[in-house]
C-alpha cells in the first residue's frame, strides 16, 4: 500500500506481517524502518514477532494458567514459567485472509481477519478479529482492531514492529531519542512476570516523559528489556474511545520523527535486548542488540489472573474495538518540524492526534 505522502507498506497473510515500511527521511529519501526479512522461509523458520499481529493474548500471562468462572485453564509455558504472546502457535503464525478496500482521499487500506477456534493454543470460545490497516495522505500507518467471542475469553492483541528510524541494518538504535507518556509503570520480577501494581516513574531511570538518548538510558533499565506503562489520559473521565499520545521515537540524523496515539491503556517499550546477531535481516546485515525498538500499544496482559487491578476479558455480547496511530514526520537538524503535520513535533508534549475515530474501546469493563 502506499499513500499520496509517500508512506509505502508491504505486508503478508502469515501473521499478519508488516514486512516493509518505507518512510521518507528530512530529504525526502526513503528507508525501510522496521526489522524483516525479504522471504517467507525466514519468516517460517523462526523470528522473534518481527512486524507481527499478536494475540490472543500479547504479553505474559503469569504461570501459564488462569481461572475463569471457576475452570482453570492451562496453557503453553513457551517462556518458562510463563505464557508469552498468545503461545507456540499463537496469532503471529496463522494464516489471515485478506480483503483489499478501494483507496479514498489518497488513502488505501487492507483488512485482515481470522477465526480463533474454541480451545486454540488451549483457550477458551471461539474468537473472530478482525485487524485493519490504513495507509493515510499524511504519512500515517493507523491499525483499527475489532474482536468478538462465543464465551468467555481474555484477549489482548498488539502490533509487533521493531522500529530503527535511521533504517533497519543500521545498527543500534542508540541515538534514538524516546518519549512516553506515562507517569507510571508495571514493575516485573526476574522473569519478567508483571507484579500487578503501577509504580511512579519519577526516580527512576525508565521516566521517559521529558525524552531521553536510548544509548544513555537502555544499560540503566532492568535486564535492559523496557516496562509495560500506563498510558497518561488528560483526566480520570476521559473517554477510553478517543486517541492519547502514547509515544514519540526521533532519530536525530535522518530526521524521521514517529508519533504514537491509541485508545489502549498500555504500551510495552521493548529494547530488542534477545537479538544477538544471529539473525540477518532485509539488508544482509545482522541484527545485533538494541538494533530497534518495539512500542506495543494494548491492554494489561495478565487481566485473567489480576481481573480486579485490570481485566481483560472478553464476553459474548461485547465488543473489543481499538486503534493505534502510528504518524511518521520529519525534523530538521535544529529539531524544528518540516512537515505541516508535525507541526507541534518540537515541543515537549506529544503531538495531538489530528483527528479522533469513533468508538473503539471496550464495551463492558475497562482497564
Amino acid at each position: 500500500m502506499t499513500g499520496s505522502g509517500g508512506l509505502e507498506l508491504e505486508a503478508i497473510t502469515y501473521g499478519g506481517i508488516v514486512t516493509r515500511l518505507l518512510v521518507p527521511n528530512r530529504t525526502g529519501r526513503l528507508a525501510d524502518v522496521v526489522l524483516g526479512f525479504n522471504d517467507l522461509d525466514s519468516y517460517l523458520a523462526g523470528h522473534p514477532y518481527f512486524g507481527a499481529i499478536v494475540g490472543r493474548v500479547a504479553g505474559r500471562i503469569t504461570g501459564a494458567r488462569f481461572d475463569l468462572d471457576g475452570k482453570m485453564y492451562d496453557l503453553a509455558r513457551n517462556e518458562a514459567p510463563n505464557h508469552l504472546h498468545g503461545g507456540v502457535q499463537g496469532f503471529d503464525k496463522k494464516i489471515w485472509t485478506v480483503t483489499p478496500i478501494n483507496a479514498l482521499g489518497g488513502t488505501c487500506s487492507l483488512s485482515l481477519t481470522y477465526s480463533s477456534r474454541d480451545g486454540e493454543e488451549g483457550y477458551p470460545g471461539t474468537v473472530r478479529v478482525v485487524v485493519t490497516y490504513t495507509v493515510t495522505a499524511e504519512n500515517v500507518f493507523l491499525i483499527n482492531t475489532e474482536a468478538v467471542a462465543d464465551r468467555p475469553t481474555p484477549l489482548n492483541l498488539t502490533h509487533h514492529s521493531y522500529f530503527n528510524l535511521a533504517g533497519e541494518g543500521s545498527g543500534p538504535v542508540s541515538d534514538h531519542e524516546l518519549q512516553i507518556n506515562a507517569d507510571q509503570y508495571v514493575p516485573t520480577d526476574e522473569h519478567m512476570t508483571l507484579v500487578p501494581r503501577y509504580m511512579s516513574v519519577t526516580g527512576q531511570s525508565n521516566d521517559f516523559r521529558e525524552g531521553q538518548r536510548l544509548g544513555a538510558v537502555i544499560p540503566k533499565l532492568f535486564q535492559n528489556h523496557g516496562d509495560l506503562y500506563r498510558i497518561r489520559r488528560p483526566s480520570a473521565g476521559h473517554p477510553g474511545k478517543d486517541l492519547v499520545p502514547a509515544a514519540r521515537l526521533v532519530d536525530p540524523g535522518s530526521g524521521r520523527a514517529l508519533t504514537i496515539s491509541t485508545t489502549e491503556s498500555h504500551l510495552q517499550l521493548y529494547t530488542s535486548t534477545a537479538l544477538d546477531g544471529s539473525i540477518a535481516g532485509k539488508s544482509g546485515v545482522p541484527y545485533v542488540k538494541h538494533s530497534a525498538v518495539c512500542l506495543e500499544c494494548h491492554g494489561y496482559p495478565d487481566g485473567a489472573n489480576a481481573r480486579r487491578f485490570c481485566d481483560n476479558i472478553l464476553r459474548p455480547g461485547q465488543s473489543l474495538r481499538h486503534t493505534t496511530m502510528y504518524a511518521f514526520s520529519t525534523m530538521a537538524v535544529d529539531g524544528t518540524s518540516l512537515t505541516p503535520f508535525a507541526e507541534n513535533d518540537n515541543k515537549q508534549e506529544p503531538l495531538t492526534p489530528p483527528f479522533v475515530v469513533g468508538d473503539r474501546s471496550r464495551n463492558g469493563s475497562q482497564s
